[in-house]
């Protein structure tokens, strides 16, 4: 019973933890940090979209977890999901900058309610897919995923 208990439990438990450091890597600075900027003097920092942000991290996952043909259609499930995603959160940005100047207290809390809103509808349409393309993976692509998940894209998940 202790064994049945524990093969639901670790795998959901595992699929929430990925869902949460994917959220984190891809919806992480939702104020302005993504936001594209018009200004090119507003700051020494290059700021990028969520967008191209997404498409990176979608380069470099597929290139690190060797999609194979069969799960390309899971796959392409898991980025159009991203894609749709940050486009949102782009969309939620480009909102905040340009009202930021004219918005009082509460209304910044609102509208950091609505991104925190937004971020929880999005892991959900997220988990689904993932876990389906994690599902179909074979374990040393799991092994791959399990430690970028861990330990992000900084060079500690070496293909041997």
């Amino acid at each position: 019973m202790k064994r049945e208990i524990y093969q639901v439990a670790f795998p959901v438990t595992l699929v929430v933890v990925m869902v949460a450091f994917l959220s984190t890597i891809f919806l992480a600075n939702a104020n302005l940090s993504f936001a594209a900027s018009d200004n090119k003097n507003s700051s020494a920092v290059a700021r990028i979209s969520a967008v191209d942000h997404a498409e990176a991290r979608i380069k470099q996952l597929q290139v690190a977890l060797n999609i194979t043909d069969a799960q390309k259609p899971l796959w392409n499930n898991l980025t159009q999901v991203m894609r749709e995603n940050a486009e949102e959160m782009d969309a939620l940005t480009k909102d905040m900058r340009e009202n930021t100047m004219t918005m009082n207290a509460v209304e910044r809390m609102k509208f950091h309610n609505q991104i925190s809103e937004s971020r929880l509808i999005q892991q959900t349409k997220f988990l689904p897919v993932f876990e389906a393309l994690y599902a179909s993976m074979s374990d040393a692509q799991k092994k791959t995923t399990d430690t970028i998940f861990q330990n992000g894209f900084k060079g500690e998940h070496k293909r041997k």
